[in-house]
């Protein structure tokens, strides 16, 4: 195999090379003066098994038009087969019309990887599980939980744990996560007024007393988080700390998190962190690289990738 990457987060591409005990492959990804994206693969391909390792963060098109442009070249270079791993998936999040005269730009997305010419998909913790099914191509969608999982285990007592969905739509990914710790599960139920702004309604599920962990994939305002934090310890939780496997957070997402009510919030690095991030007191990254790594092994060796998670 071979693993290459385009500019969004090169850093999680050289841990998960290091964890396959690779080296990064060699390709040029600049921009002409207009800002022209242009890509030079600087090594042999022709019938390797090729995976681009690539996040569609901001700035969300730049990248995105990055990894088209990267699979066409090693198409081009006459690729065996070409995987676009894709840690965060943007425009996740528009996965329905949710009113009139409106697109579905997730499907839009997965019709220009699968023409780009892209055989394979690797993805992590998308924000729909019928995403998978916008593909023409196999697409594996990994699971977050067991990194979050061990990171829980290291840091909190389980037995004083309640694992809290912030939202009614969340509720079979922190379900899983209460399984995981044999913990209870609360919900908050919500609504939202306007996109970027919720309010919190009730707290279904014990709370009173109880180290609440808010699991949920993104993070982007940070407006959803701190409003669950404030009910959840009105309600009598003892903390509050957040899990999340996406941080979007954008805007004034970092300074809302670092002046809230959260112990900590929880990361990952499927998008690079900013300085922002890195130097805030309560926000902490942990690696998904290991998991996308041994994902990566197993398709390459044509091994199960859903007994990761059994």
């Amino acid at each position: 195999m071979k693993v290459f990457a385009g500019n969004s987060n090169r850093h999680l591409a050289e841990a998960i090379c290091t964890y396959l005990n690779v080296s990064l492959g060699k390709a040029s990804v600049r921009r002409f003066a207009d800002q022209e994206i242009f890509v030079e693969v600087q090594e042999n391909v022709r019938g390797e098994d090729v995976f681009l390792v690539q996040s569609t963060s901001f700035p969300t098109n730049d990248h995105l038009m990055e990894l088209l442009i990267m699979i066409d070249a090693m198409r081009r270079s006459s690729a065996r087969r070409i995987t676009a791993v894709l840690p965060y998936f943007g425009y996740a999040r528009q996965d329905r019309r949710a009113s009139g005269r409106t697109p579905i730009s997730a499907k839009l997305v997965a019709n220009l990887i699968t023409e780009a010419g892209a055989d394979r998909v690797l993805t992590l913790d998308l924000h729909a599980g019928q995403i998978q099914g916008f593909f023409d191509i196999p697409t594996d969608n990994l699971y977050a939980v067991p990194v979050l999982t061990r990171d829980i285990k290291a840091h909190y007592d389980t037995s004083n744990i309640t694992v809290v969905s912030p939202d009614v739509g969340g509720v079979v990914r922190a379900r899983a996560l209460a399984k995981r710790l044999d913990c209870l599960l609360a919900i908050v139920d919500k609504r939202r007024d306007r996109p970027g702004e919720s309010e919190v309604m009730n707290i279904i599920g014990e709370v009173e007393g109880k180290d609440c962990i808010l699991i949920d994939d993104i993070v982007d305002s940070g407006g959803t988080l701190c409003n669950a934090a404030d009910a959840l310890l009105a309600q009598g939780a003892a903390s509050v700390t957040a899990y999340i496997t996406h941080g979007v957070l954008s805007g004034g997402a970092v300074t809302r998190i670092t002046s809230s009510k959260l112990r900590e919030l929880v990361i990952t690095d499927t998008i690079q962190p900013t300085t922002a991030v890195q130097s805030a007191h309560n926000i902490r990254v942990i690696t998904t690289a290991n998991l996308i790594g041994e994902a990566i092994n197993r398709t390459s060796q044509e091994e199960s990738v859903s007994s990761l998670f059994d």
